[in-house]
């Protein structure tokens, strides 16, 4: 068999598509841009032989090696700063912080080098570095592994910042972070891993940070949301679709740039908006897209803006179905501004 022969079975063999969990996809994604560039260098906390503490990186250390795959000591502020040298001396680093609620230490590094690298040299340097973390709560984790903190980063100018809710945006938008030359914070909602399975192509792609996703077209009422909530508008929908409510469903996707095009097109031709997110309420990053929508859309509105978010207290050690923005809390919002 010749090389081309062996290229098309190849291509022959793989799947058009594939339905996998969220994990997977994240998998997925460094295994193809380790392999698409070898520039790309993976390290943080238990990445190596173990895989991560959700086996984001499972196999990855086998198959590139400990060169490209390393373990760290518990040091966010090391594992941040170096991956800032890295990116500036022309390697492509992707740092895993083990929880989102653990990037404190590293918070100096980002803010202040990766994400003003760029403007400080006049364009001479950039920060191509990708961090990736798990986020919020679902999973009886407690106040330690919980929290929603991407409104610290989306305050940032420099930065960009993106939570994925499904498998088929998770890779994409991955693999888009990697190849792009600005720094990207990468959420990915823990309660998701496994939870949220959906089809991915087979073939190479990206999915363009910035962009939402229309998950369910509606006239009513726009429901606006992005990471673990997702499903829950979904429910959410269901239930005042049952009543013969035609809701329109929105997932962000991206936070740092995000669709303000998409979003107010929605709310111009339903008049209502209602807008989730697991984080604490105050200074919530919904509240700017509430104050997009007030200011650009306002003679649409046919009622004001809802919100639900987490509640103003530390992450909760239990009841975490209480703390966190269900389909419950989600349709009487819903029902308040069809009502109003």
């Amino acid at each position: 068999m010749t090389a081309t022969q062996e290229k098309q079975s190849e291509t022959a063999s793989i799947p058009e598509t594939r339905t996998i969990n969220l994990i997977t996809a994240i998998t997925e994604a460094l295994h193809e841009e380790m392999e698409r560039d070898d520039r790309v260098v993976l390290f943080g906390q238990d990445v190596g032989a173990r895989g991560g503490v959700f086996m984001a990186t499972a196999g990855l250390q086998a198959t590139f090696g400990k060169k490209r795959v390393f373990d760290t000591p518990l040091s966010e502020a090391s594992i941040v700063g170096a991956a800032v040298g890295m990116a500036v001396r022309g390697l492509k680093p992707v740092a895993e912080i083990q929880f989102a609620d653990y990037m404190g230490p590293g918070f100096d590094q980002i803010i202040s080098q990766a994400a003003k690298m760029r403007y400080r040299s006049g364009g001479q340097y950039t920060s191509p570095l990708v961090i990736r973390t798990p986020s919020g709560g679902g999973v009886k984790g407690g106040h330690h592994h919980s929290q929603s903190p991407e409104s610290y980063y989306t305050h940032t100018p420099g930065l960009k910042v993106v939570m994925p809710s499904t498998p088929y945006d998770a890779k994409g938008l991955l693999k888009a972070a990697i190849r792009g030359e600005d720094p990207v914070i990468f959420f990915e909602p823990k309660r998701l891993y496994r939870a949220s399975k959906g089809e991915v192509p087979g073939h190479d792609y990206t999915v363009k940070i910035g962009e939402a996703a229309i998950r369910r077209e509606g006239t009513d009422l726009s429901l606006i949301g992005y990471g673990g909530v997702m499903p829950d508008l979904e429910r959410a929908a269901d239930a005042l679709g049952a009543e013969g409510v035609s809701v329109e469903v929105i997932d962000l996707r991206s936070l740092v740039p995000w669709d303000k095009e998409l979003v107010l097109s929605s709310v111009q031709k339903t008049g209502r908006a209602v807008l989730i997110s697991e984080a604490p309420r105050i200074s919530n990053f919904m509240g700017e897209v509430a104050y997009s929508i007030q200011a650009e859309a306002f003679d649409s509105l046919l009622a004001p803006v809802g919100q639900v978010a987490g509640f103003d207290i530390p992450y909760p050690y239990v009841q975490d179905k209480i703390y966190l923005p269900g389909p419950n809390r989600i349709t009487a919002a819903c029902v308040q501004a069809l009502n109003y």
